[in-house]
């Protein structure tokens, strides 16, 4: 009789290709997932950095408040007016001058600061920052028109141009379904209240604030956070502040 040969049957070889595949979809769906996650991981990262670094720069912007005039109405040709407090405030945005900037931090020249709400062309709001640099008051003049008589006020309120996106400005927060402005009233005599407009030519706001809503809440990694920033003015509103 012939010796049995040793070997694998047919069936056997397809049971065993079949387990390594297996073991492969296995291993591989694993992976993806692993990377998934950790994709996730990053953007929510990312998301958590944005936030606190558009929440610095704002706390940093009002901190750095400085309370000064401007000559509204200035040309090229002739100087503005009678210097007025250079401030805007009203609810879809805020200027003033500050002395942190973007780009320099605490350490760089002044700003002409622009915070307000823009449209997105896929719908909703983004909050966006412009910094132009401060030179006096006769340059802030360009900024703002004379001022013309509030009969509401029965003072004159120097008048302002709308604030204008440009491909400078910066992103501080992005898909947002609402972005209102409004500003502390603190006079010393009557109760503090927030204004939604600031039309005080006297007064400088104590504090700013900026309500935010994600346009997608279920979808948003971090809700935008809603920010207050104190305004503590560290020169006399007549004092001249050298760029």
């Amino acid at each position: 009789m012939r010796p049995r040969q040793r070997g694998m049957t047919l069936i056997e070889v397809l049971i065993a290709i079949t387990l390594v595949a297996l073991l492969s979809a296995a291993m591989l769906f694993a992976v993806r997932s692993a990377l998934a996650a950790l994709e996730s991981s990053s953007r929510r990262i990312e998301s958590l950095r944005r936030t606190a670094g558009a929440q610095r720069i704002l706390h940093q912007q009002v901190a750095g408040f400085l309370p000064v005039m401007a000559r509204c109405g200035a040309t090229a040709q002739q100087p503005g007016g009678r210097p007025v407090m250079f401030f805007e405030g009203t609810p879809a945005a805020a200027r003033f001058v500050s002395r942190f900037s973007i780009q320099g931090g605490a350490r760089g020249r002044a700003q002409i600061v622009e915070l307000f709400a823009a449209g997105r062309p896929e719908g909703g709001l983004r909050l966006l920052v412009n910094e132009i640099p401060y030179t006096g008051p006769e340059g802030a003049g360009f900024f703002c028109q004379q001022p013309q008589m509030d009969a509401e006020l029965g003072a004159p309120m120097p008048v302002f141009p709308p604030v204008e996106p440009s491909p400078r400005s910066f992103v501080l927060a992005d898909r947002l379904a609402y972005c209102r402005f409004s500003y502390l009233q603190d006079d010393l005599v009557n109760p503090p209240q927030w204004v939604p407009s600031w039309r005080r030519p006297d007064l400088w706001p104590a504090a700013i604030r900026i309500e935010m809503a994600a346009l997608d809440p279920a979808g948003a990694a971090l809700p935008p956070v809603t920010f207050t920033g104190r305004i503590r003015p560290n020169r006399l509103a007549g004092e001249r502040y050298e760029p």
